[in-house]
């Protein structure tokens, strides 16, 4: 959620986040509404102070009541009559600004809830991600002495994962990792995890199917909604999540942190499910682009101070190089444009692993920083060692997902007799085999 006060006092610069972010919202009819339910506020908080007023006027007049005699107290009863009758003509006018307020608040929540919050200001101005700028690059790709194969090959080759009965069991974008292909997934992802837990991060076990105010409050609602499962027969309805982020954030909503047991930094490994709407006919083979896969997530909730951020930002990044610098992956780092940013990112770094079947990097993790867009809506709070209680920043990076990081793994490790050399790193998770070979 954006800063209303902030709106109303830089409006262009909301205007220029949602022609950047290309989200369509109406800036000025947001905030002509925002004006008329100030004003209708102020009006409201008048008839308060007057009715306390009267209230005041009473219990002195009921005082002097007691105290009148004759002509003075018929005077008094009088007045006290007229002070009497007028609350219930303010009742009137209060119900009135109240249907007035109501009939006005839908629509603004529905406008703030597409608001975008700005880019920073060192953001790349791009169009789209074909438009984002490379920062860094790590490790030498391999050049090959034989034909490679590609990872769906090699799957099918060595047992690892099964398409065909993936698509008889859930439809298309599915599959089922069997053998060792279900092992190397689970120590990708155990180690990842094992790596998070060691520097420092508390490891949880989060829903994955969530109330709509989870998903409202971490941005993936309204906007994005077409990306998410719906379970309609549930009253009301709840939401099969794309990432653990959304449990991770929201687990304080609705809360005042202490600033002294901030950060707070969390991980959890959970199934994650994306539709891949308006996806059609993009990546339709293989483990790129599927509907459900797993993933260990990383967030971080701080203090609300800009530098801070910046800081955790570097460090969240900076686990997941690491993870894939372990691993051996050559990648890429990327600053996000404006037009790849989502709605409630200040700053997104995206990493992007070489795929030989792709000849070229494919996206694996993203790191991004909201500030306090995520924790005002989920109202998540802290009181600062001043006293003044502050929304929280919030960011979050993918440490790994998998099956798509299967695909960097076995395309790259793969040898010429069509076996794949096991990452040293993830041997001990894989009963110490340094080598996944053909089925006799």
């Amino acid at each position: 959620m954006i800063d209303p006060k902030d709106l109303r006092e830089n409006p262009d610069k909301y205007r220029t986040a949602a022609r950047q972010k290309r989200i369509d919202v109406d800036i000025d009819r947001l905030l002509t509404l925002d004006a008329e339910r100030r004003k209708l506020d102020s009006k409201r908080q008048e008839l308060t102070a007057e009715k306390n007023q009267i209230g005041k006027q009473i219990g002195q007049l009921a005082g002097q009541l007691k105290k009148a005699v004759g002509d003075q107290q018929a005077a008094l009863q009088d007045q006290m009559k007229k002070l009497q009758a007028r609350p219930t003509e303010l009742k009137s006018v209060e119900q009135d600004l109240d249907a007035q307020l109501a009939r006005l608040e839908p629509e603004i929540q529905t406008l703030l809830y597409r608001a975008a919050a700005p880019a920073d200001t060192d953001v790349p101005v791009g169009k789209d991600d074909t438009e984002n700028v490379e920062v860094k690059k790590w490790g030498e790709i391999r050049k090959f002495d034989f034909t490679p194969k590609t990872h769906i090959e090699l799957g099918q080759s060595l047992g690892l994962v099964d398409f065909e009965r993936g698509v008889k069991l859930a439809g298309t974008r599915s599959y089922v990792l069997t053998g060792a292909g279900s092992m190397l997934h689970q120590a990708v992802l155990r180690f990842a995890l094992d790596l998070m837990i060691e520097r420092g991060f508390e490891p949880q076990t989060v829903p994955v199917l969530v109330r709509e105010p989870a998903m409202l409050g971490t941005g993936y609602f309204p906007l994005g909604r077409e990306q998410s499962y719906e379970m309609s027969n549930e009253d009301p309805p709840k939401y099969l999540v794309g990432t653990a982020e959304v449990a991770l954030t929201a687990f304080h909503g609705d809360e005042v942190l202490e600033a002294k047991d901030l950060p707070l930094k969390t991980v959890a490994m959970s199934t994650c499910f994306r539709r891949e709407a308006g996806a059609a006919g993009k990546d339709t083979a293989g483990l790129y682009r599927v509907h459900q896969f797993d993933k260990v997530e990383q967030v971080i909730v701080c203090k609300n101070d800009i530098d801070e951020s910046k800081r955790f930002h570097a460090e969240i990044m900076q686990h997941a190089e690491d993870i894939l610098q372990k691993l051996n992956l050559p990648y890429r780092a990327v600053y996000v444009c404006t037009g790849d940013l989502g709605q409630g990112q200040a700053a997104k770094y995206d990493i992007e692993t070489w795929m030989p079947s792709r000849n070229g990097y494919g996206e694996t993790h993203s790191a991004s920083r909201f500030y306090d867009f995520q924790a005002r809506r989920l109202n998540l709070r802290y009181r600062d060692t001043d006293g003044k209680v502050k929304f929280c920043h919030t960011l979050n990076n993918t440490v790994i997902a998998s099956p798509r990081i299967l695909i960097p793994i076995l395309e790259l490790y793969q040898n010429a007799d069509g076996s794949v050399t096991i990452p040293e790193i993830l041997r001990p998770y894989m009963q110490n085999r340094d080598r996944i070979t053909p089925r006799t």
